[in-house]
């Protein structure tokens, strides 16, 4: 595998490092190389927030920010329209939005233009997560999300480093949370 690199945008609160700490952990658990790397702005609630994950099954030696993603995880849909979320994303890349709403309803659809039907996919994560976990907390549906639509990783993988992060009845919420968005978005992509 040549290297995979993912941004995650989300706000404060949400979850995004963990987010990607955890699919950093799932790649370990895979036996590849891995990196996740936060970044903050205003370090407060709600302030926007990216995180960065690269893997590959080579050492990873670059160190900076995604600015050309495989694939964009968006965990607050708030942040459609600013001119950075979409910066960078690869031609044929993936998309996965936290959101009840279209593209089309989100009227963001010519700036995913370059990207296939099959690689862009919205979930409920928030929905999901206050469904298992009792919070909306949108990072491990998320996730789960993610081994769907690109196939990169396994689920069990995701659900080993979400046990990792988390314990008892909060690691059986976020697991069961991300198994639902897994299993809805192959649904979506019309896959079992």
């Amino acid at each position: 595998m040549s290297l995979f690199e993912v941004r995650i945008h989300g706000r404060g609160g949400q979850g995004v490092v963990s987010a990607a700490e955890m699919l950093s952990v799932a790649v370990f658990t895979e036996g590849k190389h891995a990196q996740a790397i936060p970044s903050f702005g205003s370090e407060r609630m709600g302030a926007p927030v990216q995180s960065f994950v690269r893997f590959s099954d080579h050492d990873i030696r670059t160190r900076e920010p995604v600015t050309e993603p495989d694939c964009l995880i968006i965990q607050d849909v708030t942040l459609v329209n600013n001119d950075s979320t979409f910066a960078g994303l690869k031609d044929g890349g993936y998309v996965l939005l936290n959101t009840t709403h279209t593209i089309e309803e989100l009227g963001i659809a010519d700036k995913l233009k370059n990207i296939p039907p099959e690689h862009l996919m919205v979930v409920n994560a928030s929905g999901l997560a206050r469904e298992h976990l009792g919070r909306p907390i949108p990072n491990a549906a998320l996730i789960g999300g993610f081994s769907a639509i690109t196939g990169q990783l396994k689920i069990d993988s995701i659900e080993e480093a979400i046990r990792k992060k988390f314990s008892g009845a909060i690691a059986d919420g976020n697991t069961a949370a991300a198994r639902a968005a897994y299993d809805e978005v192959k649904k979506a992509k019309g896959l079992k």
